[in-house]
């Protein structure tokens, strides 16, 4: 008995000795690190209480206190936080393949079919595949230029909706989505498409794109504190995240037993859909393939991303012309006067509205589309800005906080075209501190589709029309709140008179 004592004694004793060098050396190790400066934390839940409705507001204030490279906490998750054009250079030009990843999310798994998506897959072999599909049959220059006769005649379609609205408010906001998800429909898909829900009851995509921006703009407190995975449900967030991939799938599902049918019965076309129950049917590289989620996942990211970030931009692009008069009259005599004589502007137009191009510019300056850009994660420990980061963590990079900084920026809460003029700074992923779509491997791929059809239709809209309020409000009176989510769309909806001058 004494031995069989003396024998748990020595294991206890080993087991405490053990667990305090265990401890002991981790500390070392930590304290070893050169970690980015970081605000206090609560237990359990981290700094997650100092990320509010808001986080981009929120992660530029900390940001100011404890500097452009911050490392935050969120349950048991390190995030790092960058606030800098210095900085998001290191994350996405020296140091891209390292952080190419992205987190896990149990809200994007849900939506977006465990990650058989382009922008939110993981970085794989996957999805370099399906990245190149996509720009290859939608997204590269030369298809982009193919598509100007689908943009002419879907924003002509526009002018005329609001002509008809004669003296009354139009709904701006809800136009421009009609706008962005028809051209999709077109080019994606074939042909227009509208969204039905299980009850038969017609939705918009304004309604399923707009829920699914502030869904994957959430944080899932699960997904940071596995053991609280609960209170997802109980907040219903979950209810909701299953009811918005329902109404998607539901859609998606519909659009292609369409094309599968007219596939088998020997109907060919020319668009992104088609293409990839082509490539599906094939199947000739064995070390690649797609399956019917695989569809789904690329078909929702283009819906999304094309119809909901590239009409916030338009919408807060008229928004800030209305809101500063002085900047529509200059906008107005540009594009009139190479206008002149013509009823609509057309694509060839474009090129040389130098203003035009600025004020698009400067509107995402300011309102960032997606202020808070994709989370990534690094695959490997890396230093960035000279501090240690360790595999695993999760990288924010706050694009409106870097577009706002004063230290890069004149007067950079102002509205002013005017500084893009002259300015070689583009949006193409080249000038770090002006990044609305992001940079590198995980850079938007629809640049050039989102400036064409946003070009197109502001240049048509200011060539058309004069603009003002309703209810004889001031232009100084107009809202310009935004609601939260991935996405930055104004709260209210923009509602205007046009008068047709053309």
């Amino acid at each position: 008995m004494m031995e069989q004592q003396a024998l748990f004694l020595s294991s206890c004793l080993m087991f405490f000795v053990l667990a305090f060098l265990y401890i002991w050396l981790s500390a070392s190790k930590t304290s070893s690190k050169n970690l980015p400066p970081s605000p206090g934390k609560l237990p359990i839940i981290g700094n997650l209480h100092q990320v509010n409705q808001d986080p981009h507001i929120a992660l530029r204030s900390l940001a100011r206190k404890y500097g452009p490279v911050m490392q935050l906490q969120f349950g048991s998750v390190p995030v790092l936080v960058v606030s800098s054009a210095d900085a998001a250079k290191e994350i996405m030009k020296t140091h891209d393949l390292a952080f190419a990843n992205r987190p896990k999310s149990s809200i994007w798994d849900r939506i977006f079919y465990n990650g058989k998506d382009v922008v939110f897959a993981p970085y794989s072999e996957y999805w370099r595949q399906v990245k190149s599909i996509c720009v290859l049959q939608l997204l590269s220059n030369k298809r982009v230029r193919s598509f100007q006769t689908v943009r002419e005649e879907e924003v002509a379609l526009l002018v005329e909706n609001i002509r008809e609205s004669g003296s009354k408010a139009v709904n701006l906001s809800e136009l421009f989505y009609a706008l962005l998800s028809n051209v999709v429909s077109r080019i994606a898909l074939g042909r227009k498409y509208a969204i039905t829900t299980e009850g038969g009851k017609g939705n918009s995509f304004k309604e399923l794109f707009q829920n699914i921006a502030q869904l994957i703009g959430y944080f899932s407190v699960g997904d940071y504190i596995p053991w609280l995975f609960w209170i997802d449900s109980v907040s219903g967030l979950k209810g909701r995240v299953e009811k918005a991939a329902s109404e998607a799938d539901l859609f998606l599902e519909s659009v292609i037993k369409d094309h599968s049918i007219a596939l088998d019965n020997g109907a060919s076309s020319d668009d992104l859909l088609y293409n990839l129950l082509e490539i599906q049917k094939q199947e000739t590289n064995s070390a690649f393939s797609i399956d019917k989620d695989s569809i789904k996942g690329v078909i929702l990211n283009m819906f999304f991303d094309g119809t909901d970030t590239t009409s916030a931009v338009l919408e807060w692009t008229m928004a800030a012309l209305i809101k500063h008069p002085d900047v529509m009259c200059k906008l107005k005599n540009e594009v009139r006067e190479i206008g002149r004589g013509k009823s609509r502007i057309n694509g060839d137009d474009l090129e040389n509205m130098h203003y035009l191009k600025a004020v698009v510019k400067e509107s995402m300056r300011l309102y960032t589309p997606v202020p808070l850009l994709v989370a990534r994660e690094a695959m490997q420990d890396v230093k960035v800005m000279g501090y240690d980061v360790k595999a695993g963590t999760q990288v924010l990079i706050n694009a409106w906080a870097i577009a706002t900084d004063p230290a890069m920026w004149d007067n950079p809460e102002e509205f002013i075209p005017e500084r893009f003029l002259n300015n070689p700074v583009d949006y193409k992923g080249l000038h770090f501190e002006f990044i609305p779509f992001g940079a590198g491997r995980r850079g938007c791929p629809g640049i050039q589709y989102a400036m064409a059809i946003n070009e197109l239709a502001v240049a048509n809209l200011v060539h058309i029309f004069d603009f003002a309020l309703p209810d004889g409000r001031r232009l100084e009176d107009l809202d310009l709140t935004s609601e939260t989510g991935m996405t930055l769309h104004k709260k209210s909806p923009l509602l205007v008179i046009a008068t047709s001058r053309v």
